[in-house]
C-alpha cells in the first residue's frame, strides 16, 4: 500500500475535486449551486451563438481531431493524443498537434503573441508540460497558443506537409471547427454531475451526443455511459513497466530493481491516485505525495525525497528534471485502445481509428 505523507496537506485546488467527485452533492458545494446554474446558462448561450454564426468559427484546410473532456483537469488525453498520432502516421498521414499550453508563460497574456512551436529542448514553463511531453514523444510538429485557430494556422504555415491537426484539449474551444471529437473520461466519471463551480463538468452530459466517440481511462461509469447512448465507447489502458532515469532518460530499470528502497512518489495530474495505483500494481511500496494538476514545482516541493528515491509521471518529469538532482525515475506509458465490453457491435464494431478515418471523409462538426 502507498502511504500519504503527513506534510502533504491538500490545498483548495486539491480539496475541490474530492468534493466534486462524490456521487452526492457535498454540503460545502451547495452555496455554489446558483453560480453553477448561471454557468450552465452562459455555456448554452455561447454554444447557441456559435451555432447561429453570431460568433465566428474557423475551418482549417485540413481535418481537425479534438481530444478533450467534459470535466475539469486531466483525464488521460495526452496518452490518447500520442496513440492517435502514431496510428495516423502508420496510415501515411502527416499529423501536427496544437495545444493551449496550459501554464505556459508565453500563452498567458495575448493570443497571437503566445503562439509558438514546441521543441524537445523547450522549457516547460514557456510552453507547458503536456505540449513539451508531446513534442518529445510524438515526433511531429507541436504548436501552442490560447487561440487554437492561430496555433493551427502557424503550424500549417511552418509545416505545409501536415494534413491532419490533432488538438490536445479544446473541446469547448468552438472557434476552431472540428471533424472529429473524442471525449475522455477517467474512472472518476462525472462526479456529482454538476457544472462548475459546484461540480467538475464544463458542459452538461448531454453534450456527449454530439461527440464522435467516448474513451474510458478507467472503469466506465453507468451514468455517463447512459448519457452517451449509442456513441461508440472504448477502453484505454495505460501500459508501462520500465522506469527511465530523470537525469538520463536513456537509462532504465524495472520495478524489481526499486523494491526494498525507500520510495517516494509524486503526481501532479488530474487524478494522482491513478498513478499511485499503477505503482502499487507493479508491487512497489512508497509514500505518496499528490500535487495539483500542472503544478509548477520548486526545489522545496521535492525536498521530502532527499533520503530516498523519487518516482514520478513522465508529465511531471519534464518539469522536475531541471530542479532535482537526487535519484529519481519516471514511468513512461503507452495507450492501448479496445472497444468497451458490451459496446454495441461487440468485436465486429469499427475500431476507433476506423471511426476517425470515416469522419475525415464525411461531415465536419461545427
Amino acid at each position: 500500500m502507498a502511504d500519504s505523507g503527513e506534510s502533504a496537506r491538500p490545498g483548495l485546488a486539491q480539496r475541490l475535486p474530492v468534493w466534486w467527485y462524490r456521487r452526492r452533492l457535498a454540503a460545502r458545494l451547495v452555496p455554489l449551486l446558483p453560480l453553477s446554474w448561471l454557468f450552465r446558462l452562459l455555456t448554452a448561450l455561447r454554444r447557441a451563438l456559435y451555432r447561429r454564426g453570431l460568433l465566428a468559427s474557423v475551418r482549417l484546410p485540413v481535418p481537425v481531431v479534438v481530444v478533450g473532456n467534459l470535466t475539469v483537469g486531466g483525464a488521460g488525453k495526452t496518452p490518447l493524443v500520442l496513440w492517435l498520432v502514431a496510428r495516423l502516421r502508420e496510415q501515411g498521414r502527416r499529423p501536427g498537434i496544437v495545444s493551449r499550453g496550459y501554464g505556459a508563460e508565453a500563452t498567458k497574456h495575448t493570443k497571437e503573441a503566445g503562439v509558438r512551436p514546441v521543441l524537445p529542448d523547450s522549457a516547460a514553463a514557456e510552453v507547458g508540460d503536456e505540449p513539451l511531453l508531446l513534442a518529445r514523444r510524438s515526433g511531429v510538429p507541436v504548436f501552442v497558443g490560447r487561440d487554437r485557430v492561430a496555433a493551427g494556422r502557424a503550424l500549417l504555415a511552418a509545416h505545409p506537409e501536415c494534413d491532419v491537426i490533432v488538438s490536445d484539449d479544446g473541446l469547448q474551444h468552438y472557434r476552431l471547427q472540428r471533424t472529429v471529437e473524442l471525449v475522455v473520461f477517467d474512472g472518476r466519471g462525472a462526479g456529482n454531475a454538476r457544472l462548475l463551480p459546484a461540480g467538475p463538468l464544463r458542459e452538461p452530459l448531454g453534450r456527449l451526443a454530439e461527440a464522435s466517440a467516448l474513451i474510458w481511462n478507467g472503469a466506465p461509469e453507468a451514468r455517463v455511459a447512459q448519457a452517451a447512448g449509442t456513441l461508440p465507447q472504448f477502453s484505454m489502458r495505460l501500459a508501462g513497466e520500465r522506469f527511465a532515469a530523470l537525469a538520463d532518460p536513456q537509462r532504465s530499470c524495472a520495478a524489481a530493481d526499486l523494491r526494498g528502497k525507500r520510495l517516494y512518489a509524486l503526481a501532479g495530474i488530474g487524478d494522482p491516485s491513478r498513478f499511485f495505483r499503477q505503482l502499487e500494481a507493479l508491487g512497489l511500496i512508497f509514500e505518496a505525495r499528490p500535487f495539483p494538476d500542472h503544478h509548477a514545482y520548486t526545489g522545496a516541493d521535492l525536498a521530502f525525497a532527499r533520503d530516498g528515491v523519487l518516482l514520478m509521471t513522465e508529465k511531471d518529469a519534464v518539469k522536475c528534471a531541471a530542479i532535482y538532482t537526487g535519484e529519481s525515475w519516471f514511468l513512461p506509458v503507452a495507450a492501448e485502445i479496445l472497444p468497451c465490453a458490451g459496446d454495441l457491435g461487440g468485436a465486429e464494431a469499427p475500431g476507433l481509428l476506423d471511426i476517425i478515418l470515416e469522419k475525415f471523409n464525411g461531415r465536419t462538426l461545427a
